[in-house]
């Protein structure tokens, strides 16, 4: 959520940046809504000092034998004009922490100008795409083909966008994500956390799902609870409602989480194959750090996610996203786009961002500032490290063979006890 400060005072340059990214800033209704709250707190507040002034009275009557009966009588009904003084102040806030809500977060100002996935910005490519001597094959005629890739059982069981994989896929799939925990962990000095796989709604909230995309999530009936997106939310929601030391900064969380979308949006896009599924594995990324310190570590984070692609020599390249087509909470963001020879294009397989306080001020996660003897908001940031399936499609794709078998990557071999193809 935004400082409510930079509205309040701000409000033209406010929406001026966040113009940027294609968004609207209702500022008649803001507007409205401030004075509304600006003329009840002062009501209250003269109320309350005529209150004061007569409990006084009452006390000085009292000692003096005289009747206190009508004062008496005042002072409720001033009471009693407080309370609805109150109740209508408790609405108001109420109306205004919606409207926050529903404001996304500012670009920073290294992001590049646009609104659409066209205007975003390769920032740098690692690797060159293999030149194949035969017919490419995508993972879903590779996997299908092997014997080892069933979407149309997985449609029995459950519905579309679902699969089976079986046998030595199935490990191949559990090694990729394997490897890539203990890559974050002995490497790179990540935690990894066991987290649960559903969350109440302060947990989506916190990390901007809500109110946002309420429509994406799988809601339990009965219960405030919904299956995780990803595992930002329960991994980030670790620092709600925290008070850090300053030695405690930086916090890196990594885990490995199914994740869970309806992707209600994207009807009829990517249906095919493994690209868009309602669930899916993820290694996940989150840093909690001092706020001087978030760029610097969104570049770290984002090398660590390279790494993954660098140790598996998948060609990548990386893309700033253009301020329209960040995600809500984002403040900048980096994309990763693995090359996919089945379509002969990069697509995402990692996102990479720094939500800046964001996150912080609507899970007020803080740390303790010595020097000032206050507390300060943190800055959280998260990146995949990464999309597990995702990534078995690109070992898929880019290390088939002639005869439609599929090579394994030598760092996966160790995790697939030496064997070093699948056919």
């Amino acid at each position: 959520m935004l400082d409510p400060k930079l509205l309040r005072h701000e409000i033209d340059k406010t929406a001026e940046e966040l113009a940027r990214r294609g968004f609207v800033v209702d500022k008649k209704t803001f507007n409205e809504l401030e004075s509304k709250r600006k003329d009840i707190e002062v009501a209250t507040q003269q109320l309350q000092e005529t209150r004061n002034r007569e409990s006084k009275a009452i006390g000085i009557a009292k000692s003096r034998g005289e009747d206190i009966a009508p004062l008496l009588a005042k002072t409720t009904d001033l009471g009693n004009q407080l309370e609805n003084h109150q109740a209508e102040l408790n609405v108001i806030h109420q109306q205004l922490e919606n409207f926050y809500l529903k404001i996304p977060n500012i670009p920073h100002e290294s992001v590049p100008l646009g609104t659409k996935e066209e205007d975003n910005v390769e920032v740098r490519k690692w690797g060159e795409p293999k030149s194949f001597d035969f017919e490419i094959k995508d993972h879903v005629d590779l996997g299908e083909a092997l014997g080892k890739m069933d979407f149309n059982k997985a449609s029995e069981i459950a519905h579309a966008r679902f699969v089976v994989l079986q046998a030595d896929l199935a490990r191949l799939h559990r090694a990729i994500a394997q490897f890539m925990i203990d890559l974050h962990t002995h490497k790179f000095d990540y935690q990894e956390m066991y987290v649960p796989y559903l969350v109440n709604a302060n947990s989506l909230r916190g990390t901007g799902q809500l109110p946002k995309f309420k429509d994406d999530q799988f809601n339990i009936d009965g219960w405030d609870l919904s299956l995780i997106p990803t595992a930002e939310v329960p991994l980030t929601n670790l620092a709600r409602d925290t008070i850090f030391n300053l030695d405690q900064l930086p916090q890196k969380y990594v885990a490995l989480t199914p994740c869970f979308r309806s992707e209600a949006g994207s009807y009829g896009k990517d249906t095919r194959g493994m690209l868009r599924q309602h669930q899916f594995e993820k290694v996940e990324l989150v840093q909690i750090v001092h706020p001087d310190k978030s760029y610097q570590a969104l570049e770290e984070l984002t090398s660590h996610a390279e790494a993954v692609l660098q140790k598996l020599e998948l060609p990548y390249r990386v893309m700033s996203l253009c301020a329209g087509d960040m995600g809500f909470s984002a403040a900048k963001t980096y994309d990763l786009e693995v090359w996919m020879p089945g379509q002969e294009c990069y697509r995402e397989i990692s996102s990479c961002s720094n939500f800046e306080s964001f996150q912080a001020r609507r899970m007020q996660a803080r740390f303790r500032d010595p020097d000032a003897k206050k507390n300060h908001l943190v800055h959280t940031l998260n990146g995949s490290g990464l999309a597990v399936g995702r990534t078995l499609i690109a070992v898929m794709e880019n290390y088939q063979t002639s005869e439609g078998k599929i090579q394994i990557p030598d760092v996966l071999q160790p995790y697939m006890n030496g064997q070093m193809i699948i056919e």
